[in-house]
């Protein structure tokens, strides 16, 4: 339909808005749409924001509407319609390793390794996270890396690292990911002088955690794992919420039970048994604020040994504690997160991340700036610096040999398999590729144009 192919997909409304541009009769539609896409706007009373918002919701969407009708049936029968069908054929062609330049290693997990590689034909960076699948198989994480696979396909955010490809190799299953060279806020927090992030820090990356929750919310997605080595940073800045392994889909108004997550960052009622549902991410926000300004978790010491048993007691039966370093409304923010009772829980009513976006600690941030991409970060990575460990002290992954493959291991790589994410393969055309377009299209045999 028309929103599927000229909106939401970004070659096909770069090449709609293309045709409609050579249309006389449809340029002034064209440069009102602009316009009223280019409104940020600075920050307003609520009211005031709240019309404007409707009026302009209310114009975009009657614009839409007109657009879909005649102009879209146009559209088409044109060469602009054409070229797009040319960019999905490529989108569903075959992806395999050769399509990558493989770099230095970023670091290893539980099933394997996080390569830096770059696409040959476009030139963008991206992490390649390869799984073992000896590894896999013999701790029996199919299901874990299939989940994170098909829940990442769904993610279009850019405060989420976003899924590009998955493909096979003999050895490896890889999932193709946004590169994030700024590393982990762990390394930040405690790695960087001074345990802890000066306010500003704090401020703006508890406000883009809030907003990739936002989205993987609207998605019904609970993510149930937010810590600070989750939390990555790219070259300009900003964070994105990472590894998706433990997170889960939810239906409408359904909970579930399980003991999910890291210890001390868990929320009291999944330690509890208790039934739960998007609230526990909450939770974690909280904590993720506390030890940012802290300098080290809620709930211990930062190299304080605690048994499991009296760490989980307490976080279902302690207060937190607050020093100097919090003022009012960080103090009040963690407060409202770090509520034992989710019903009493910031966010955790009907209006979700819209609570916690209102909270006064947000009072400087403009989300719909912040949500366009509009806000510099405060702190921008040295590109000379590496943010993690040193390369040479991560081990090197050793295969698992001696375990053997059936039909079932096949039916799960088919799955898993499934080549380009078409978001993200047409946003990497278009950042790359969209100064040509108007030279037409060479579509070749290795992809590039």
């Amino acid at each position: 339909d028309y929103y599927s192919l000229c909106v939401k997909q970004p070659i096909g409304k770069e090449l709609f808005q293309q045709f409609c541009w050579a249309q006389p009769d449809l340029q002034n539609y064209m440069t009102l749409l602009k316009d009223l896409v280019g409104q940020t706007g600075t920050r307003m009373q609520p009211n005031v924001t709240f019309l404007l918002k409707c009026k302009k919701f209310k114009l975009r969407k009657e614009l839409h509407r007109f657009l879909s009708q005649e102009p879209f049936n146009k559209y088409q029968d044109s060469m602009f319609f054409d070229r797009f069908l040319q960019w999905k054929k490529l989108e569903r062609k075959q992806i395999n390793k050769k399509l990558f330049r493989q770099y230095r290693l970023l670091g290893k997990g539980g099933f394997g390794e996080v390569w830096a590689c770059q696409v040959r034909a476009t030139g963008m960076m991206y992490a390649c996270k390869k799984l073992d699948k000896g590894h896999v198989k013999r701790r029996r994480g199919e299901n874990l890396a299939l989940n994170e696979k098909q829940l990442l396909e769904e993610v279009d955010s850019r405060f989420v690292v976003n899924l590009a490809y998955s493909y096979e190799t003999k050895r490896t299953l890889c999932m193709v990911l946004t590169m994030m060279s700024g590393g982990d806020l762990k390394f930040h927090i405690y790695n960087m002088g001074q345990r802890g992030l000066d306010r500003n820090r704090v401020c703006f990356y508890a406000a883009e955690v809030c907003c990739g929750l936002t989205h993987l919310h609207e998605k019904l997605i609970a993510y149930r794992d937010l810590k600070p080595e989750n939390i990555l940073l790219d070259d300009k800045g900003h964070i994105r919420i990472s590894d998706l392994g433990l997170a889960v889909k939810l239906s409408e108004g359904r909970l579930v039970r399980g003991h999910v997550g890291t210890l001390g960052y868990m929320a009291p009622e999944v330690i509890n048994g208790h039934k739960y549902g998007l609230c526990v991410d909450w939770w974690g926000l909280g904590c993720l604020i506390y030890e940012m300004t802290a300098g080290k978790p809620p709930f211990k010491g930062r190299k304080e040994n605690v048994m499991r048993q009296e760490l989980e007691l307490r976080i279902t039966k302690e207060q937190e504690t607050y020093d100097e370093k919090f003022d009012e409304e960080v103090k009040s923010i963690c407060t409202a997160l770090l509520n034992k009772n989710p019903k009493e829980r910031l966010g955790c009513s009907g209006s979700g991340g819209r609570d916690v976006k209102s909270h006064p600690f947000f009072q400087e941030i403009n989300f719909r700036m912040l949500e366009a991409g509009l806000i510099e970060a405060p702190f921008t990575p040295d590109p000379r610096h590496v943010y993690c460990s040193d390369v040479q002290d991560i081990d090197e992954f050793s295969t698992v040999r001696g375990v053997v493959h059936t039909d079932k291991d096949d039916q799960f790589y088919k799955q898993f398999n499934t080549g380009s994410v078409p978001l993200s393969w047409q946003n990497e055309v278009t950042s790359r590729l969209t100064r040509r377009w108007s030279n037409g299209v060479n579509i070749s045999a290795t992809g590039t144009c």
